[in-house]
């Protein structure tokens, strides 16, 4: 890499698809919260294509078309009572992701998350899965809007004391390539997450870079 790139002494990342897979706890939630208010369950492929824009969104898709407010409320809050009942059984860190953490907080490199889910359910998965390496977790909540808007990045950047330039963001979806740009960080997207590479071939959202394996970024940080 040329001479004049930042030095990177953060990596923050986003939750879902990048650092966790979560999708088979997504599903199992979504089709209960789905079969207690009587409508029709959603394929896995549904489900995948639901997320990435947090609980509300991923709801108000899964319903049938013609949903009311009220039974989209009603679905919502029985989604979180679910999950908070059922939690993340079937979540597992991604393949390399635990490894990744270890080399980066042994080089030193702040890490953080943020996250467009809920931030209970944030807090929680990574306190039950990967504890102990971030300084800054933040999910979606009223001082935090969901992505693409900026503002969770550059105030998780900001509580790491550090610049955007200083950091890399690392997520698996259009919207965090969006987000990171917006803030003025690295924008990495990974191939191994809930969308597929063909969808950050747009102007907008191309990456800085994309990685195959997450331990590729300890080598990013070392030979910049």
């Amino acid at each position: 890499m040329s001479t004049d790139t930042p030095h990177f002494k953060a990596v923050i990342f986003d939750l879902d698809g990048t650092l966790l897979n979560t999708l088979p706890d997504l599903v199992v939630v979504t089709n209960t919260a789905l079969e207690q208010a009587g409508m029709p369950p959603r394929t896995q492929d549904e489900i995948l294509g639901f997320v990435g824009n947090g609980v509300k969104s991923l709801i108000s898709q899964a319903v049938p078309e013609g949903t009311s407010a009220e039974e989209l409320k009603q679905v919502y809050n029985s989604w979180c009572a679910i999950h908070h009942e059922m939690g993340t059984r079937l979540t597992q860190p991604f393949p390399h992701v635990v490894e990744a953490l270890d080399e980066l907080q042994a080089m030193g490199v702040a890490l953080g998350v943020l996250s467009n889910k809920f931030d209970d359910g944030v807090q929680e998965v990574i306190g039950q899965y990967l504890p102990g390496y971030f300084a800054v977790i933040h999910g979606e909540s009223a001082d935090i809007p969901r992505k693409p808007d900026p503002t969770g990045l550059l105030r998780t950047i900001d509580e790491l004391g550090l610049e955007p330039t200083e950091c890399i963001y690392v997520g698996d979806s259009p919207n965090d390539i969006r987000t990171a740009k917006a803030a003025g960080a690295f924008g990495v997207a990974v191939a191994w997450g809930y969308h597929p590479v063909e969808d950050f071939s747009a102007p907008d959202v191309q990456p800085h870079l994309i990685v195959n394996d997450p331990r590729e970024l300890a080598w990013l940080i070392k030979n910049e």
